[in-house]
């Protein structure tokens, strides 16, 4: 449990020099607690004290990078069981497992496959992160060349040797690609840990159970090896999730050091569906790293959808920035609309305007990532915000007419909105669903009527 400001002023010389800035060492111990402050700026305390808050400030679950510098991807360091409570910060990293029992050819192949995992969601790049390469054939040479193609394809590596044999080879070939180790086990431990150590890699520690999995992670952090992702054992769903879940909440709860590591899971249904499901089961509670078979695009796309929308912070919605947008290729005579910046409703509306295959200039007002009936109940998309975007994107200079298309929703808004922008106001589909058909009917009226 967090120290309180009482047990850290037993660990204080209680001197009460002042030197620190407080007038008593009960006060800097109260800043200490809240962390405002750190224990150096006690001239007097001793190493013991130091080492003693240096561990109680160390996070609950350890911060760990997988991959080089430039593409590393970061697990761990998460906070709170439940995401309203603050947020989840670190999203799931996702590897599919490729089996070294295959042609060079067969094999890149299946790499170019997991690179192609990337999509772009609602403005945010999302993809597919790594690459797990299992050791099928128990051939050293063999594996280290699958993973030296891999790394040279730019991919991520979760390395899963056969043999201690065969992974060391492989991470010798790799290891300034910094991959992570699979895995550290009650029988290999001393060795995998040297090996980690050695190749300066992170390492994956699996257990029988949770009792055997904590007693290894000591053992091997007390070797000197401490970036490690834990993996309980466990491959049915029920038995998983119940030991992703013990681990988070012992992690954060009960400050248990032994278990406050990233924690893996493979999802290991056979049919595509079911694979879907079950890793973004593990996603929601509470996976560092899942580890899945071969993914077809629309698989991988509905699981890092799933894993996006776990990983928003409640508190911040995705937005797309403010201003003039453009769908297609419009000109002077292609209609305006007016929409919020809540990506959502942006992207659904473009999607939608783009399957009217009409051309339009669209005006996004700052609504703080609101939707439009959000934003409007909260007074933030109203007609004096729209006006002033309006003029702020400076559309008027880009068509040759005045007329612009508010949301159905906020129809009430027009009359007011006409007066402070002088532009007409045409009150579309209350859905973006409707503009298809709003564009082919009530759009091209008003410009029959405006032209004659």
């Amino acid at each position: 449990m967090p120290l309180t400001a009482l047990d850290i002023y037993k660990i204080l010389p209680k001197t009460n020099c002042g030197e620190c800035a407080f007038p008593t060492c009960l006060a800097f111990a109260m800043q200490l607690a809240t962390k405002k402050v750190a224990i150096d700026a006690c001239p007097y305390a001793s190493d013991d004290a130091k080492a003693t808050l240096a561990g109680a400030a160390a996070p609950p679950i350890r911060l760990v990078s997988v991959g080089p510098t430039e593409q590393c991807i970061v697990m761990g360091k998460e906070t709170v069981l439940f995401r309203h409570e603050e947020t989840f910060y670190h999203p799931t990293a996702i590897a599919v497992r490729i089996r070294t029992d295959r042609s060079p050819e067969e094999l890149r192949a299946a790499f170019e496959r997991v690179k192609a995992l990337q999509f772009d969601r609602v403005g945010q790049y999302v993809r597919v992160e790594l690459v797990a390469i299992e050791d099928a054939t128990g051939e050293p040479e063999r594996f280290a060349s699958a993973a030296a193609l891999a790394a040279e394809m730019g991919l991520a590596l979760v390395l899963m040797g056969s043999s201690t044999d065969a992974l060391s080879a492989a991470a010798s070939a790799v290891k300034q690609h910094r991959p992570l180790l699979y895995a550290a086990t009650a029988e290999n431990w001393e060795a995998m840990a040297q090996l980690a150590k050695g190749c300066g890699c992170p390492l994956a520690v699996r257990g029988k159970n949770l009792d055997e999995l904590a007693d290894l992670t000591a053992r091997i952090a007390a070797s000197g090896v401490t970036d490690l992702v834990v993996d309980s054992g466990a491959r049915t769903p029920a038995a998983t999730l119940q030991d992703l879940t013990q681990i988070r909440r012992l992690a954060l709860r009960k400050t248990f050091r032994p278990l406050g590591y990233p924690a893996m899971a493979f999802a290991t249904a056979g049919e595509p569906l079911d694979q879907v499901a079950q890793a973004a089961a593990y996603v929601c509670k509470y996976a560092a790293l899942v580890v899945t078979d071969e993914l077809e695009p629309w698989q991988a796309l509905a699981l890092v959808t799933a894993r996006q929308n776990i990983y928003t912070d409640p508190q911040k919605p995705i937005q797309v920035e403010a201003g003039i947008h453009t769908v297609g290729a419009p000109d002077e005579t292609s209609p305006v609309l007016v929409t919020t910046n809540f990506s959502l409703t942006y992207f659904t509306v473009e999607a939608d305007t783009e399957a009217s295959r009409t051309p339009a200039w669209v005006v996004v007002v700052n609504t703080e990532g609101m939707s439009v009936m959000t934003a409007w109940a909260a007074d933030k998309f109203n007609a004096e915000s729209i006006a002033k975007a309006i003029g702020e994107s400076q559309v008027a200079e880009r068509v040759g007419h005045r007329r612009i298309v508010i949301p159905g929703g906020i129809a009430a808004l027009s009359g007011k909105l006409e007066e402070l922008c002088g532009w007409q106001i045409l009150v579309g589909p209350r859905e973006s669903a409707g503009i298809p058909a709003f564009m082919r009917t009530q759009w091209k009226q008003a410009s029959a009527a405006a032209s004659s």
